[in-house]
C-alpha cells in the first residue's frame, strides 16, 4: 500500500530534473500521474513510461502553462482520463538573468507568464475538482534566489515571491475544504538547465556557500514534496519549506 494510492497528481514541467523526480516519487507511492512538458514529447513519454513501470497510470501531455487555453485543455484531458485531480505540483519555470535596466516588457511578461500566471491558470483549473471532492494538495516552487534578491533576477524574484502570497491566501481560503497549499523553496540543486544563460555568468553554481558542503539532489526535493502532499504533512499548510542545505539569507 502506497501513501498516495487512489490519488491523481499533475506535475508541470516534469520532463526532467525536479519535475521528473517528483513524478516518480509520487508514482512510487501509488499516485496516477499527469506528466507535463512544454514541447518535448519524447521526454514526457519517457517519464510517463518510467512511472508506468512503477505500477500506476501515466498520461503525458504537452502544454505551455503560460497559455491558459493550453492549461485548460491539459486539465480537461486529465479529467477525462482520471475523473479528478487530487495533487497539483506547479513546477514549470524559467529563470533568465538580465540587468534590471535591460529588462524589456517582453522579458517581464515572459517570466511572469510561466512562473506566476501559469501557476494561477493551473490552480484555477484544478481547484473545482478539489473543492468538489473536499481533498486537494497544491505545491508552488520558489527558490533561494527569490528570498535572497540576487542581482539581475528582479523579474524572476518578483514572480516567485508572488507565489508565496498566492499560497498563503489559498491555504487560508480552502483549508475548510481539506485543501492544503504549500511552497517548496529549493536551494542550489544539481540539475541540468535547458538554457545555460539561466545560470549566473553562464555557469552552474558551486556549493562553497552551503553549510552541508554540497548541492542538493532532485530526489531530496521530490521527497520534500512527497512529505507535504501526504498525510505525514497533514498539519502543514500556507508554509514555505526551504530545502537548501542550511543556507541562511534572512
Amino acid at each position: 500500500m502506497g501513501k498516495l494510492d487512489g490519488k491523481v497528481a499533475l506535475v508541470t514541467g516534469s520532463g526532467r530534473n525536479i519535475g521528473r523526480a517528483t513524478v516518480l516519487k509520487l508514482a512510487g507511492e501509488g499516485a496516477d500521474v499527469v506528466v507535463n512538458a512544454r514541447s518535448n514529447q519524447e521526454e514526457a513519454e519517457a517519464v510517463a513510461e518510467e512511472a508506468r513501470a512503477l505500477g500506476v497510470k501515466a498520461l503525458p501531455i504537452l502544454a505551455d502553462v503560460a497559455r491558459k487555453e493550453q492549461v485548460d485543455s491539459m486539465v480537461a484531458m486529465a479529467m477525462a482520463e482520471f475523473g479528478k485531480i487530487d495533487i497539483l505540483i506547479n513546477n514549470a519555470a524559467i529563470r533568465p538573468h538580465k540587468p534590471f535596466l535591460e529588462i524589456t516588457l517582453e522579458d517581464w511578461e515572459s517570466v511572469r507568464g510561466v512562473v506566476l500566471d501559469g501557476a494561477f491558470y493551473c490552480t484555477s483549473a484544478v481547484m473545482p475538482s478539489m473543492v468538489k471532492n473536499e481533498y486537494g494538495r497544491i505545491i508552488f516552487f520558489t527558490g533561494d534566489g527569490a528570498f535572497q534578491g540576487p542581482a539581475e533576477r528582479a523579474h524572476v524574484s518578483a514572480a516567485k515571491m508572488g507565489l508565496v502570497g498566492m499560497c498563503r491566501s489559498l491555504a487560508t481560503e480552502f483549508a475548510p475544504k481539506n485543501i492544503r497549499v504549500n511552497v517548496v523553496s529549493p536551494g542550489s540543486i544539481d540539475t541540468s538547465r535547458e538554457n545555460p544563460q539561466w545560470y549566473p555568468q553562464s555557469r552552474p553554481p558551486d556549493a562553497s556557500h552551503i553549510p552541508l558542503g554540497r548541492q542538493g539532489m532532485v530526489d531530496e526535493i521530490a521527497a520534500t514534496v512527497m512529505f507535504l502532499v501526504s498525510d505525514d504533512g497533514g498539519f502543514i499548510t500556507g508554509q514555505s519549506i526551504h530545502a537548501n542545505g542550511g543556507t541562511a539569507f534572512f
